[in-house]
């Protein structure tokens, strides 16, 4: 669904359940062998399998080979972490990075839970601002989305303060979906993230920008403000593009270089693309990440 008619949705349940819907058609005409899409208590046989959990009785009656999975193996923690500082406020499309980041952590969230994944939320600026731990139980999807629905009002965007207090709190082995403009000093983040990674977190950074930051295709001299200090400057952007451009093109190259060198998945969007664009990337980790638990399951 194209993102600016997603957007009208008032609703981010509808929206993320139009996106969610949407993927899943086309997952079950896709080839992602092993990934169940019935939300039952098996999955498909795949080889190397212990043939002592088979279900014959089930195979009796699809003729396919289904193992019975257990709770180590099925269940996921994920924590989605969102930035809400005032640059995430920032839109030239008709709605804000903040609009599309709370709409991507909806569909992520309302995906998650419906494969019955413990899911969680962390909101920050310069610190955590709202935290909502992994659960899955009845309720807790509505929880997410009603602090999704809070306004992005931190002052400023600060990296290492809210991940250096988010390793604190996670003491199990999962997945942390960074959701951010990530338009903040990078000094501490690879420590920061370097840090997160070593907990065992299997980590995804959704990198969300606006079309015309990328851009900055703008004609006239015109009167620009920070939205997080409120400092204004009267700029010539003809004057200034290049340097812009290539200062911005020097800390997404230093982004992806800190996510490359830590292993992390790294996915640039811009508010303009397709929602449905990201979960391919939280299937794959999330895929990723079982296989590692039963690995570790089967090592015990």
């Amino acid at each position: 669904m194209d993102p600016t008619a997603l957007m009208h949705l008032k609703s981010l349940e509808l929206r993320a359940r139009h996106v969610v819907e949407g993927f899943m058609t086309g997952l079950n005409r896709s080839p992602y062998h092993g990934f169940s899409v019935e939300f039952t208590e098996y999955r498909q046989y795949a080889q190397g399998d212990d043939l002592r959990h088979l279900d014959w009785k089930l195979f009796a009656r699809s003729d396919r080979y289904y193992i019975k999975r257990f709770e180590d193996e099925t269940n996921l923690r994920c924590l989605l972490l969102l930035d809400t500082s005032r640059s995430m406020n920032f839109g030239s499309i008709g709605y804000s990075k903040s609009e599309y980041a709370r709409t991507l952590v909806a569909t992520m969230a309302y995906f998650l839970n419906s494969q019955r994944d413990a899911v969680g939320l962390a909101t920050f600026s310069s610190e955590i601002d709202d935290y909502v731990p992994p659960r899955y139980r009845v309720g807790h999807l509505r929880r997410i989305l009603v602090s999704l629905e809070r306004a992005a009002e931190g002052m400023s965007t600060h990296l290492a303060t809210p991940l250096e207090q988010i390793a604190e709190r996670l003491n199990k082995r999962g997945m942390l979906v960074l959701v951010s403009d990530l338009l903040a000093p990078l000094e501490t983040l690879e420590l920061s993230l370097g840090t997160l990674a070593a907990r065992g977190q299997e980590v995804i950074v959704f990198h969300v920008l606006d079309p015309e930051e990328l851009k900055f295709d703008y004609e006239v001299p015109e009167l620009f403000e920070d939205l997080e200090s409120r400092q204004q400057l009267y700029v010539d952007p003809q004057t200034i593009r290049a340097d812009y451009l290539k200062r911005l093109g020097q800390h997404l190259q230093s982004i992806e270089s800190i996510c490359s060198r830590l292993g992390l998945t790294y996915h640039r969007l811009t508010t303009n693309s397709p929602l449905e664009l990201a979960l391919p990337e939280v299937v794959r980790v999330r895929m990723q990440s079982r296989g590692n638990s039963r690995t570790r399951i089967a090592r015990r």
